[in-house]
């Protein structure tokens, strides 16, 4: 069988694209008042950011973690 994956060709990139991501979460948890869903979209903001923060830290070879980061990779 042919290879079926559905390929896709961004035009942005992966950083590009997360924060966009994160500026429309961000955008529609200003709308909704204090509650349980504008968390969930508050908490999708942060994974967005702490994405991008790793990405750039995973692209330089031989740096440290951002100091940002500790918490999340003390996590074992």
């Amino acid at each position: 069988m042919a290879d079926s994956r559905r390929r896709v060709k961004h035009t942005k990139t992966f950083k590009e694209r997360l924060l966009e991501e994160a500026a429309r979460f961000r955008a529609e948890a200003d709308k909704l008042p204090p509650g349980t869903q504008r968390e969930l979209l508050m908490k999708r903001v942060y994974q967005a950011e702490k994405a991008v923060e790793m990405s750039d830290w995973l692209s330089k070879p031989a740096s440290s973690p951002p100091a940002s980061l500790g918490n999340l990779l003390k996590a074992t």
